[in-house]
């Protein structure tokens, strides 16, 4: 039987897009299912972080630059200050999860803030990248305008407040909670035991929280 996971993530979390390779290394040749679970880690009307405050700067020098270059993947701090709300963001998700391209969506997001540097608390920038993925933009605009998508994720909210969710990247598999940036192993060790359990053949990292990142 197929193994569960499911990440929290938030779009302005830069593990969250880190976390994708020992993902998709654990999960190679193993059968698993990944959903990507929104999580806000500052929703309105809290105020965002900026990118040229102390602490932003701090932990991007220290933790975040290092971290990706030993991984080989390509990121950078955004200069869009103060850093956008991903409500309406995710809000598109649910859009795109209707329309069969909820990893594609995910993965977009993610790089289009920390790859491109784009703005992605704006409605116009939003919809150019639902154009590029495939969407129909003009149903996505309306759908995003209309608030039609709120409740669906609002409902995907109240669930990461059942399990408790206070940082990001926080991952599930089956029964088995990681939090922080996982590594290959962990994952591997925790897809498989859930495998095993059920009848077939926790890990310290890096978050963002919802004091910092």
């Amino acid at each position: 039987m197929t193994v569960r996971v499911k990440v929290w993530s938030d779009y302005v979390c830069p593990f969250c897009l880190l976390a994708k390779q020992p993902l998709t290394q654990a999960t190679a040749g193993r059968d698993v299912t990944v959903e990507w679970m929104p999580f806000e880690l500052r929703p309105e009307p809290t105020p965002t972080l900026r990118p040229e405050g102390d602490y932003l700067r701090g932990i991007w020098s220290r933790v975040v630059y290092p971290m990706a270059r030993r991984m080989g993947v390509t990121i950078r701090l955004p200069d869009i200050s103060p850093q956008p709300y991903t409500r309406l963001a995710f809000e598109g998700y649910q859009f795109a999860k209707e329309h069969g391209l909820a990893d594609a969506y995910n993965d977009r997001m993610l790089r289009a803030f920390f790859e491109d540097g784009l703005d992605i608390g704006d409605l116009d920038v939003l919809e150019k990248l639902a154009t590029e993925l495939g969407l129909p933009a003009a149903a996505y605009r309306a759908a995003l305008e209309s608030g039609r998508y709120a409740q669906a994720h609002q409902a995907a909210l109240a669930e990461a407040a059942a399990h408790r969710i206070t940082a990001v990247p926080t991952i599930l598999v089956e029964d088995t909670r990681i939090e922080g940036m996982p590594t290959p192993d962990a994952l591997r060790e925790a897809i498989d035991t859930a495998a095993a359990k059920r009848g077939e053949q926790p890990a310290p990292g890096l978050t963002c929280s919802i004091d910092g990142c």
